[in-house]
């Protein structure tokens, strides 16, 4: 077993089944194709992740957001974003959220961004732990954090972002004490672009910011509640 390594992490491990023990040679050879594999992936993480946290960037959102919803097998969610009944429960669909760190300019006041930079950092830890492997998260500058992520139905994307929300409440960060974060969702519907589904996550999570913070809001919910009206027309075009 040899570990797959990038500079940042351990991100899987090459197992090589052979009849007998390897020679130094060959070992010599696997150690070289696996610099190799940590060079390459070093010139990829440059360009497609932040330097602080490591997690994706906003330049990779767009292209990413599209190839990922694309793969994925999805319904025609209704506008408050619940599944219709009659698909099965196994299928997939995606799901856009945005976290925000509430108070965030006031750490970087109190303590200066040396400090506020370490909160930004065991926030991205937070986030890995909180979802799975293969769960998108973005860093798009400042307190500002997206998640790509595909699940069976709303609730279960909403006890994901709750868990998230939970994490970071009760978590003691190194001289800052507790922060909170908000966090706004919505089901990504076909055809969506990348601003659209960001847009309106980004309007949940700013009503999550004006209603007392530290919970998450779902923007189909919302309009359900008829706090929003859905005036988004994804996939249509009107020619004049």
């Amino acid at each position: 077993f040899f570990p797959l390594q990038t500079d940042r992490e351990v991100v899987g491990v090459l197992e090589l089944e052979t009849s007998q023990a390897l020679s130094a040679e060959q070992l010599r050879l696997v150690s070289s194709v696996l610099r190799v594999y940590k060079n390459f992936q070093g010139l990829l993480d440059y360009s497609e992740r932040d330097t602080l946290t490591g997690l994706l960037n906003r330049k990779t959102f767009d292209e990413s957001f599209l190839r990922s919803t694309a793969k994925a097998p999805q319904s025609d969610p209704s506008p408050t974003g619940h599944r219709d009944a009659r698909r099965s429960p196994t299928s997939m669909e995606a799901w856009l959220g945005v976290v925000d760190i509430d108070h965030f300019k006031s750490v970087n006041d109190r303590f200066g961004h040396l400090i506020g930079d370490e909160v930004l950092l065991l926030l991205a830890r937070l986030m890995r732990s909180s979802f799975r492997f293969h769960d998108q998260l973005y860093r798009f500058g400042g307190e500002e954090f997206v998640v790509l992520m595909f699940t069976g139905a709303a609730e279960h994307a909403t006890a994901a972002f709750e868990r998230m929300r939970a994490n970071v409440a009760r978590y003691a960060f190194p001289r800052v004490g507790n922060i909170s974060v908000s966090i706004g969702f919505t089901a990504v519907r076909p055809g969506d672009t990348p601003a659209a589904a960001f847009e309106r996550a980004d309007k949940a999570v700013y009503y999550a910011k004006q209603n007392g913070r530290n919970q998450i809001a779902s923007h189909g919910d919302l309009i359900a509640r008829g706090v929003f009206t859905d005036e988004s027309r994804t996939g249509d075009m009107e020619l004049f």
